[in-house]
């Protein structure tokens, strides 16, 4: 099995944080969302891949529940072994049917030659340290809006830190990072 193929083992299937939210409940913690993720490998819905495509585009539902409103957000990312790293590249999502956020369920078809890469997200890189991966990336949205994400897959969780900076003011993320446990595995 490759490298590849062992990290998006972790990383696929359907996770959440509730555990996380009652564990803080319990000890007083920092306030944070109810947030899923559904990840799923979605190269079966775009055409014309060519045949020997080293890669795994992954289609990851996001959904952020604060104060009882829930906001999805999904991406498409292109997982590539580089060496013996695993990399992530953002790419640019196609809309729904209805205009809104896509699910596996609702992607619309893709061809090959018509994905574009998002240009303001710098590609992540992880690499394998004791059975976990870890890494991330600083991208600069604008010369003023900043975006950093460092993230951690294990068995145990996907632990995920994202912060928005606008002039060196956090707009956006949490002193601790997310941590999310599997509900079902991919597939389920």
């Amino acid at each position: 099995m490759s490298r590849l193929d062992d990290f998006l083992r972790l990383l696929c299937g359907r996770f959440d944080n509730t555990q996380q939210l009652r564990e803080l409940g319990e000890t007083g913690g920092p306030a944070l969302p109810l947030a899923k993720h559904v990840n799923t490998v979605c190269n079966d819905r775009i055409a014309g891949l060519p045949a020997d495509f080293p890669g795994k585009f992954v289609l990851e539902e996001s959904y952020y529940t604060i104060d009882g409103r829930t906001h999805a957000s999904p991406h498409l990312f292109l997982f590539t072994e580089e060496g013996e790293a695993v990399k992530l590249t953002s790419y640019q999502l196609p809309k729904g049917p209805d205009g809104g956020a896509v699910t596996y369920e609702t992607l619309p078809p893709m061809r090959w030659e018509d994905l574009g890469r998002s240009e303001r997200f710098t590609p992540a890189l992880y690499t394998l340290r004791d059975g976990v991966w870890e890494g991330g990336s600083v991208s600069m949205f604008s010369p003023v809006l900043k975006f950093t994400l460092y993230e951690r897959f294990s068995p145990e969780a996907l632990e995920v830190t994202e912060t928005m900076e606008m002039n060196g003011k956090r707009t956006f993320g949490y002193d601790v990072p997310i941590v999310y446990r599997r509900t079902e595995t991919a597939g389920d």
